[in-house]
């Protein structure tokens, strides 16, 4: 499984995921700074990675501090919170995995725990972010692995795999859940453009799966859907609505409608984190708008004439009418989407009391 991103001592380690396919480089994180920047210049991206990133940058964070009080911790805590929160405004696992670094630290404060002790207690609460999202991501991969045939052509866009997460990945995992169980798969990954996430990163990890992997440009997935055998599409999200909409890297609203027009299933993948039952519908989830660069140029080539106006909204909205269902760590959930939602989590609690 490919180390996406690993506490080492007093560092956080991942993955450099501009630099691939062509180099395999790591960078290394000393400083809470480091992280956040890492994050918001895509080193590491995809929800569920960002809030494992976010929560090891906390800790990394706050276990540097030299605070001997714990008011003065605190304050730095809270500042450090901040630094990740500011990062990227879409994916909402970044602010639910703060937002549980925040609750572990509220609960050694309540217990009068010293700094010392409330740093161990971040230590654990950031590992264990860590691997329960690996975990999540399994247990995805074996609920979708019901969804697709024994033979199957599966498309998939942008890249929601073990570099997306902690390891194994949503989309990616419900892919791997299938070939573990014997099925025969084969994928096509829409290149993703302009970051190409799909192209160099969902590409490279399942080739080295062995797993048979074509790429596409995103408007070639109209005319393939209609000439040729899609069972079925599934991809990641960065932030589900309680109604079921679903925010994902810009393109995947095209695919959903590609996919409804030609009678082909549309399935979302993603943890019980990447649900955000506050937002009511896909209108209030924020979109992020990243560098005009990104889309003129690749590779320090410029791509477009200068001075032409450019947009780059990192993420589109599926509406929920268009998914045929949530693929989750606690099961698929279907429409209607504000009750299933709902209980899922109601089962979640539960199942953790």
């Amino acid at each position: 499984m490919l180390p996406t991103i690993a506490r080492e001592n007093d560092t956080v380690v991942m993955i450099d995921q501009r630099k691939l396919p062509a180099e395999e480089v790591y960078v290394r994180c000393k400083t809470a700074a480091e992280v956040a920047r890492a994050i918001k210049t895509m080193v590491i991206r995809g929800a569920p990675a960002i809030g494992v990133a976010a929560a090891m940058g906390i800790a990394l964070g706050t276990g540097k501090s030299t605070a001997t009080g714990t008011q003065k911790f605190a304050a730095e805590f809270y500042r450090i919170c901040e630094l990740m929160a500011a990062t990227r405004p879409t994916a909402v696992n970044l602010f639910w995995a703060i937002e549980r670094m925040k609750r572990s630290f509220g609960a050694a404060a309540e217990a009068g725990e010293s700094v010392d002790q409330i740093k161990d207690r971040l230590d654990r609460e950031a590992d264990a972010i860590h691997d329960e999202d690996v975990a999540s991501c399994r247990a995805i991969g074996a609920f979708g692995a019901a969804v697709v045939p024994a033979q199957a052509t599966i498309l998939t866009h942008c890249n929601a795999g073990a570099l997306a997460t902690a390891g194994y990945g949503t989309a990616l995992g419900v892919i791997r859940g299938a070939v573990e169980a014997g099925k025969r798969v084969t994928v096509l990954a829409d290149e993703t453009r302009p970051f190409l996430q799909g192209a160099r990163l969902t590409a490279w990890e399942l080739l080295r799966d062995g797993i048979e992997t074509t790429v596409i440009t995103d408007n070639m997935a109209g005319a393939i859907m209609r000439t040729s055998r899609i069972d079925l599409v599934v991809v990641g999200a960065d932030r589900i609505a309680a109604n079921g909409d679903t925010a994902n890297k810009i393109g995947t609203y095209t695919v959903a409608v590609l996919a409804r027009e030609h009678g082909i299933p549309f399935y979302v993948a993603a943890p019980l984190s990447t649900i955000d039952l506050a937002t009511p519908d896909g209108t209030h989830i924020p979109i992020e708008e990243r560098n005009a660069r990104e889309v003129t140029h690749l590779r320090g080539n410029r791509l477009t004439p200068a001075g032409a106006l450019i947009r780059n909204p990192a993420f589109d909205v599926t509406p929920h009418h268009l998914i045929a269902g949530i693929i989750t760590e606690r099961g698929i959930f279907r429409a209607p989407y504000t009750e299933s939602l709902k209980r899922a989590f109601e089962s979640a609690a539960a199942v953790g009391s």
